[in-house]
């Protein structure tokens, strides 16, 4: 537990920040629901996301701040969005952990799956962190549930878009990959509980931006896993483990610094314990320390047995919160969800998910 006469910070690393107590708590038995949102099911709807994340808009990207779309409206006027739908999944429970192994892209000897998710809430546009999973569609990013549905607003993140290894500039050498849908526990819309604050995204077939004519059309650049490969996923392993994570930091710290700027991959390491946050929640949080993540590092991957010479391991969590525990100018520590066989259901339901051959 948090100690009671220590002065402890925990905020949400990007995008939908703090949000109310609802009154949830998690146990580590599978779960019969899988919350599923569709975000773009068809090639037009695909084209429309596309058409607001031109090159030029890109460029600004970096710009934008990992700030709190709740002080915004909640209306989308002015918005790209496109028809969306929301359900509840039945899926049978499965007593037995899931565990899927980390896969190279077809080409090459070394994955680059982590990047930057871009979405809209309004008028607003925000960004996280992010990383490919590797899975049999060959089409699901893993994040934090709060960079891709607003549970204030019950309202999915509009334009949604997946970035590998986005350039300075706006570059997008890995192609940009539209949210198809996303997949998360029922707990994030229900009740906001930081204990599933993490999300399955699948995507679209991948493109980018090519002039011909003197007009920027979409050129296809195939299925993710294809093109970055995929890290692997270990569900059901607790805590006392080490870690790696990553992930695009770019807000300040506590006392005003900032270190960080959003453009680099940065990495912490380290073992893993339990805590909570009773406000938001959180009461099988796994937290790992030193890290100084901010705003922005949000959904980036946890990985276990990581291994550099090829850039995979096994995704067991993702950057929820972010820590201040000696109440001091820096954030010293980094948790994530307890990655339990429920998220291994959320996982396989994603992994489903049927996307159009073309979308160019």
């Amino acid at each position: 537990m948090i100690p009671p006469v220590r002065r402890l910070a925990a905020v949400a690393l990007s995008a939908l920040l703090a949000l109310p107590a609802f009154g949830g708590t998690a146990s580590s038995h599978a779960t019969s629901w899988v919350y599923s949102v569709t975000l773009a099911r068809t090639a037009a709807d695909v084209q429309k996301v596309a058409e607001s994340w031109k090159p030029d808009i890109l460029k600004r990207a970096d710009s934008y701040s990992p700030a709190t779309p709740g002080s915004q409206s909640s209306t989308s006027a002015g918005a790209t969005a496109v028809p969306s739908s929301e359900q509840l999944t039945p899926t049978k429970k499965v007593n037995v952990p899931l565990s899927v192994s980390p896969e190279l892209p077809a080409k090459g000897t070394m994955a680059r799956t982590m990047g930057k998710v871009y979405f809209r809430f309004g008028t607003k546009e925000y960004w996280c962190s992010a990383s490919a999973v590797a899975a049999r569609n060959r089409s699901v990013v893993a994040t934090a549930a709060h960079c891709a549905y607003d549970a204030r607003q019950a309202k999915p993140a509009d334009s949604w878009i997946f970035i590998p290894n986005p350039g300075p500039n706006g570059e997008t050498p890995d192609g940009i990959y539209v949210g198809a849908a996303i997949s998360m526990h029922e707990h994030w819309p229900g009740r906001g509980d930081y204990d599933y604050d993490y999300a399955f995204v699948t995507v679209h077939r991948g493109f980018t931006w090519v002039s011909k004519g003197g007009k920027l059309v979409m050129q296809d650049v195939g299925r993710l896993q294809d093109n970055i490969g995929g890290q692997g996923l270990a569900v059901a392993k607790g805590a006392g483990n080490r870690v790696t994570t990553f992930g695009y930091p770019a807000g300040p710290q506590p006392d005003g610094t900032r270190p960080f700027d959003g453009r680099k991959l940065m990495s912490c390491a380290g073992g893993t314990r339990w805590t909570v946050a009773p406000s938001l929640d959180l009461q099988y949080g796994v937290q790992v320390e030193p890290c100084n993540f901010t705003a922005g590092a949000s959904g980036g991957p946890w990985l276990i047995d990581y291994q550099p010479a090829q850039g995979l391991g096994s995704l067991n969590g993702i950057n929820s919160l972010t820590w201040n525990r000696d109440a001091k100018g820096g954030y010293d520590a980094v948790s994530s969800p307890n990655f339990t066989v429920a998220t291994g259901e959320v996982y396989r339901h994603a992994a489903a998910v049927a996307t159009p051959a073309n979308v160019t």
